[in-house]
């Protein structure tokens, strides 16, 4: 048991991200096949994890992103309004008959006459307020495909930034930041910190399911997109509908996916010299990169501008873990859609 003990204080602590009624990330250890609880061991130091960044992190979350158009989000919330009352005018009609039976007159229920046939006059209301939320997230998609050819054309220089300790989860980030470059247009600018889970491979996951990756997959993932660039950039969660239209010039797009499970931590205005933000409040563990969990850390820089929406600056952050296990009884997830994201 000594040896046991003596083997796992010299890796990363153990951990358990929500529950089995919920989401749920958790890493064990296991000895003769039994899980080992490892929570009684007290690491002497804090252990940093030696493996590569993944390719989702390395072409998808740093550098410089844009925000998408704020009509994507509007008219999301329109089209879920505009399906309830579509279901609603649907319900009505199928019962008006029984309605106009008993006595109770019908409203709306007259028809219009176009071309050779007669449509219900509700049905031709109706019809203008599903396509009008299609026709704006199509201008919107272009405008940001625009406002993605004027960024690649005069893209800003990088942040200078210097960490000034080692990161550790659960204790404040240190370190100092100077920005190289500074334009007109440019308002507040401030820098926050997050953590979350980011989804697993695509080829990890058919394993741990025992499918074939050429085949169908499980539910709840799609069809590999073909619109895609590199393999490993698409779990076949979000169907497409995860980040609005991008240019195919750059590899992992302009715009951030927010990770479908996070938290961040302080927010402040950058300021010359040592800078200090505090830890996001749940009990994360540190940096992780393998195929089938990957927590990841990172630092935004989110820059104000008088049009066009906020301009991001993202770091990757490799983060060391405590010398304890961490726990988090329930995990806080969004959609996992761009326009969502909260920067």
């Amino acid at each position: 048991m000594k040896e046991i003990e003596q083997t796992l204080k010299q890796q990363m602590p153990g951990f358990t991200l929500g529950n089995e009624q919920s989401w749920l990330v958790e890493q064990r250890y296991l000895v003769n096949d039994k899980i080992y609880d490892d929570s009684t061991i007290v690491r002497k130091q804090n252990i940093r994890e030696s493996s590569k960044k993944p390719l989702a992190v390395k072409q998808q979350r740093q550098g410089w992103y844009l925000t998408p158009n704020p009509i994507h989000a509007g008219v999301r919330k329109f089209i879920s309004g505009a399906v309830v009352v579509l279901l609603v005018t649907l319900g009505y009609l199928f019962i008006e008959p029984v309605l106009a039976s008993i006595g109770i007159p019908g409203i709306g229920t007259s028809t219009v006459r176009i071309g050779l046939l007669d449509y219900p006059m509700l049905a031709v209301l109706l019809i203008p307020l599903l396509f009008f939320p299609l026709m704006l997230r199509v201008a919107a998609n272009l405008s940001d495909l625009l406002q993605q050819r004027f960024f690649l054309k005069s893209s800003p220089k990088d942040p200078i930034v210097k960490l000034l300790a080692e990161p550790v989860a659960g204790k404040p980030l240190e370190f100092s930041i100077e920005m190289e470059e500074i334009r007109d247009d440019w308002r507040n600018i401030s820098i926050t910190w997050r953590v979350g889970a980011l989804p697993p491979s695509r080829s990890s996951l058919f394993n741990a399911l025992g499918r074939t990756i050429s085949k169908q997959p499980p539910p709840g993932l799609t069809t590999e997109l073909p619109h895609h660039w590199d393999v490993g950039l698409d779990d076949g969660t979000g169907g497409g509908e995860d980040a609005p239209m991008e240019d195919r010039e750059v590899k992992g797009g302009l715009f951030l996916r927010p990770m479908r499970a996070m938290e961040f931590g302080e927010k402040k205005t950058i300021a010359s010299g040592a800078m200090s933000l505090k830890e996001p409040s749940l009990d994360w563990p540190g940096t992780i990169s393998s195929d089938l969990i990957r927590i990841h850390w990172e630092m935004i820089v989110s820059i104000e501008r008088e049009t066009k929406g906020n301009l991001l600056w993202v770091m990757p952050i490799a983060v060391s873990h405590q010398t304890r296990t961490a726990s988090i009884p329930v995990i806080p997830t969004n959609d996992g859609r761009t326009e969502s994201d909260s920067v």
